[in-house]
């Protein structure tokens, strides 16, 4: 079964090309998503360089402030273990002057120990004790503010230790006095027995607490010894008191973490040699850190400033775009609609040429027809209904004459016409045109008002075409008013042209129509009195002479309609 819409008499005279303009009247960019595409476009190009400008000065600047803080905490770490590591070497020192070889007998007799301490602590008052160890680990002799004569150390750690390495320091410890101190013992060999003995020193750990608080500067929020074992050797700002257990893992180095609040932490751990000791310094700012405020908060002051402005620059450049290519395309569619209204127009004028041919054909038959019954009623008697006839005749003759003007005025609308040139006065023009229309005007009580310039000069124009179109303005005028009104007839010349202006004071056209009247087939006329051609040929007249038409309205008012014909003959042809 054949479903396809057959085809229509439009659409066999309205081209292809009509058609697609008319598709693409129809069809809209989608402003908003174009907007959409732009903006962002823009605006990458605009700030995606502004933004990996001010991340890389950002990251440049903070890494240059993270390497001038790693390398000050260098500098204050080396500098506080060499500070340590100058105190343990003095201590060792006193220690290792006192068991010097040769002076373990003088040690355990009597109050030699004694004395040997009172004297030490005379120069280091953090001192707290003394003992002599023999070889097999029993303290032999001892002064302190504990009985520890006769002690056995033979299973102590550092009692091997030291005999392994003649020098020993302890971790600190809270021992029988629950305070902290650490110990140093230094070996030695009897050279009288051939015996290795140990002299131990308690120190107290308030001496490297003193140490630490020497070494400490504004620059670090905390410093502080911690061994190997993660105990506390003196007190933290941080962490607690002294023996308290670090948090942290213990890595040599300088570390950088950042907290659950954003702060920046620096750690710096250094093993301090020959001891169970590390020293650790935490540092929580930069040290230029207002410099880095100054930095931060002036780049993203720039940063925003530099955005808002590129937002507002590329928004309006955005608008301006959009509203140029918004014109563009509304001027295209203006123009592909008049494409489309031209073509119309010609294909209309196509349409009425082959409706016009195609009735004048059937309308002479009826013609024939008619006359030849009108012959046959001539030649015949009389008989019923005979004047009927004639007079239907009559009718069917009035008929076939109004469809010839009817098909005329088509095939005069899309047929060329050849313009014959002559020179002329369009004040005579006008009165010729009267003359026809003079009992119209009666018969309806119009009343005429004519205003022509006295001295006109000679136009060169087409005659008859200039009659019709005149003929035609006039007839709707008359139509317009129906009874009892005014027309308004003026000549005057406008920069060497001739300039008509006939103007009735009818009930005037609605401005929604107005664009419309001189379209072929337009009419606000009641069905059956008018076809919508004359404006539309007289429009086509008045373009082909050469000249212009223009028309003005008021509801209630009247309507003019404007004339201009150039005075020297600008006439030409239309294909």
């Amino acid at each position: 079964m054949n479903t396809t819409k057959p085809l229509t008499i439009f659409d066999r005279v309205i081209p292809s090309s009509v058609k697609n303009a008319i598709t693409l009247t129809t069809s809209r960019r989608k402003y908003g998503q174009l907007r959409f595409i732009l903006l962002s476009a823009m605006l990458s190009i605009a700030l995606g360089p502004l933004l990996m400008m001010a991340g890389l000065g950002y990251y440049y600047y903070k890494d240059l402030l993270q390497n001038s803080e790693r390398e000050q905490l260098e500098w204050q770490l080396d500098g506080s273990i060499k500070s340590i590591q100058h105190m343990v070497d003095s201590l060792k020192s006193v220690v290792q002057f006192a068991g010097h070889r040769g002076r373990y007998n003088e040690l355990i007799t009597g109050n030699n120990l004694e004395h040997l301490l009172i004297r030490i602590q005379r120069q280091y008052g953090f001192f707290a004790d003394l003992g002599v160890v023999d070889q097999s680990g029993i303290q032999q002799a001892y002064f302190g503010p504990y009985d520890l004569a006769g002690a056995d150390y033979s299973q102590e750690e550092w009692f091997k230790e030291v005999f392994e390495r003649g020098v020993y320091i302890s971790r600190v410890y809270t021992g029988y006095r629950q305070i902290p101190h650490f110990a140093v013992a230094v070996s030695n060999i009897d050279p009288a027995s051939r015996k290795v003995w140990v002299l131990r020193a308690t120190i107290d750990a308030t001496s490297l607490q003193q140490l630490i608080n020497t070494i400490k500067t504004n620059a670090a929020h905390d410093v502080f010894l911690v061994d190997n074992t993660g105990k506390l050797q003196t007190s933290s700002g941080l962490f607690g008191a002294t023996l308290s257990q670090f948090s942290s893992e213990i890595v040599e180095g300088i570390r950088h973490d950042i907290s659950a609040d954003g702060e920046n932490i620096f750690q710096a751990v250094g093993n301090i040699e020959n001891t169970p000791w590390s020293l650790v310094i935490i540092k929580k700012k930069y040290i230029h850190q207002n410099d880095w405020k100054d930095f931060k908060g002036k780049l993203y002051l720039m940063l925003f400033g530099c955005i808002l402005t590129g937002v507002l620059v590329v928004y309006s450049l955005v608008k301006v775009i959009i509203g140029l290519i918004r014109k563009t395309d509304d001027m295209q569619l203006a123009m592909l609609q008049e494409a489309e209204h031209t073509d119309k127009l010609a294909s209309i004028g196509r349409l009425a040429a082959g409706v016009g041919h195609e009735i004048n054909n059937p309308l002479a038959i009826i013609s024939q027809k008619a006359g030849l019954i009108e012959d046959l009623l001539l030649l015949s008697d009389e008989f019923n209904h005979k004047k009927v006839i004639q007079d239907n005749l009559v009718g069917i003759y009035k008929s076939v004459d109004r469809c010839k003007a009817i098909t005329h005025r088509l095939l005069g609308f899309a047929r060329r016409n050849d313009v014959h040139s002559e020179q002329m006065q369009i004040n005579e023009v006008i009165t010729e045109v009267l003359q026809f229309l003079e009992n119209a005007m009666v018969y309806n009580r119009i009343s005429l008002n004519l205003q022509l310039q006295e001295v006109m000069p000679d136009v060169t124009s087409d005659r008859l075409q200039l009659q019709q179109a005149f003929l035609n303005i006039l007839n709707n005028a008359i139509d317009a008013i129906g009874k009892d009104g005014e027309i308004t007839i003026t000549t005057y010349l406008v920069a060497g042209d001739v300039r008509v202006v006939m103007q009735d004071n009818g009930p005037g056209i609605d401005p929604a129509v107005l664009p419309n009247i001189f379209e072929p087939f337009y009419t606000t006329k009641e069905l059956g009195k008018g076809t919508g051609l004359g404006l539309s040929i007289t429009y086509g007249l008045i373009k082909k002479l050469g000249g212009d038409i223009t028309v003005r309205s008021q509801p209630g008012v009247g309507t003019a309609f404007t004339i201009t014909i150039p005075q020297h003959g600008n006439t030409h042809d239309s294909k």
